[in-house]
């Protein structure tokens, strides 16, 4: 079996690849029916000589292999009829701006997996950047605090090398006594967590938070069942949480009335209680000022999240009173920092961690007839239609 790694072709290009060089070298060294070849790239974190090192062969046209893996969507112009393709489509959501793209990769006959589907029997997803976006977005939110109150200027994520490098930055700073809420249990709270670990930080409890003054920065992260309530009153479970979300009301507001920064890591489901609306932050209780929106559901559950940021221009101000855009620095202003891409800014180790993550949960699938149903689970495509898991996508393709 033949893999290529294609060339990212999305603009803004994206540093990050499926496999690093040494991931692919592990691979080939265990699978002697396996060759990879890599298409030649300016734009990667790792160059196309660190491939050769590794003495993997960097290509221009990767036409002749049999699966193509990359990040990012790929431009429908370069999608080749036939084959196997591994990216993140952007499509199992019906993403409008994506429409065209998965009505190409079905005319071109096309097997396509999506990244984001590929989950174990349980559906919980066995590849993901998500804990890269909780590194760098926590990162931001910092770097946020310091332009907002003008009191650092930290380098941007994307100018360091790895985590290390960001966390020896945190280390340096200086912070007043300040309360970090995070929301999120998941990969993308235990990279924000990593962080603030990192920076030696002190995790408080619930009610700590809550009722305690501190002498220095400290930090609480929340389960669901910290920042809603049912409407009822009853005390169940997380799992009733999500199997009955509009039984619920959100109680994240004792939390904005003590907390200075907001770090919302959680994953928001349908039918779910919005976290703070519009009102909740106008309200003068509201005491948080800077919020690093890494989960970014814009017009969502987060209201001071009305537009997405870029990594160029990271962080907007949000004024509760008017529910407008203004400068962050403006005095009603709640700083936001909506970065949709993060893991973008942290190319190396995305990468690694990804790749580690392929390497085990994917890759044997290819050997062993797809045993645990891996690749029957993420395909999203065959012979020209849609697989019967996402056959729900018919009417968006065919333009409904």
């Amino acid at each position: 079996m033949k893999i290529g790694i294609i060339k990212e072709r999305k603009n803004p290009p994206d540093r990050r690849v499926v496999l690093s060089p040494k991931k692919c070298r592990k691979i080939l060294n265990k699978y002697n029916d396996l060759s990879i070849k890599v298409e030649s790239s300016n734009d990667r974190f790792f160059t196309d000589e660190d491939y050769r090192n590794e003495g993997i062969e960097v290509v221009s046209d990767v036409s002749d292999c049999d699966v193509l893996m990359g990040v990012k969507e790929v431009p429908i112009e370069y999608l080749i009829p036939n084959k196997k393709y591994f990216f993140f489509s952007h499509t199992i959501k019906k993403q409008s701006h994506n429409r065209k793209l998965l009505q190409n990769i079905l005319s071109k006959n096309i097997e396509l997996f999506d990244h984001e589907v590929i989950v174990n029997e349980n559906g919980q997803r066995l590849v993901a950047f998500g804990k890269y976006a909780g590194i760098v977005g926590s990162y931001n939110g910092f770097r946020a605090f310091g332009l907002k109150f003008n009191m650092f200027n930290l380098p941007k994520a994307e100018d360091l090398h790895d985590q290390l490098v960001l966390i020896h930055e945190l280390q340096k700073l200086k912070l007043p006594t300040i309360k970090i809420v995070i929301t999120g249990k998941g990969r993308v709270a235990g990279g924000a967590k990593e962080m603030l670990k990192g920076m030696r930080m002190r995790e408080v409890t619930v009610k700590e938070f809550l009722n305690k003054t501190f002498e220095e920065p400290v930090y609480v992260q929340l389960g669901v069942l910290d920042y809603n309530r049912r409407k009822d009153g009853k005390l169940i479970n997380e799992n009733d949480f999500f199997i009955n979300p509009t039984e619920y009301v959100s109680n994240f507001m004792r939390f904005a009335k003590v907390a200075d920064v907001y770090m919302a890591c959680h994953f928001y489901g349908e039918g779910a209680p919005f976290i703070f609306t519009h009102d909740d932050a106008k309200s003068k209780d509201f005491k948080i000022k800077v919020i690093a929106d890494i989960s970014c559901d814009v017009d969502g559950p987060v209201a001071s999240t009305i537009r997405s940021s870029t990594i160029a221009d990271p962080v907007y101000g949000y004024n509760p009173l008017t529910e407008t855009e203004v400068d962050y620095r403006d005095k009603n202003a709640i700083a936001v920092m909506a970065v949709d891409n993060l893991p973008c800014e942290l190319p190396k180790d995305a990468s690694e961690g990804f790749g580690e993550s392929f390497a085990k949960n994917v890759i044997p699938s290819f050997f062993n007839n797809d045993k645990d149903g891996v690749l029957n689970r993420a395909k999203m495509t065959e012979k020209g239609k849609l697989t019967s898991r996402f056959s729900y996508l018919q009417n968006y393709v065919d333009g409904n």
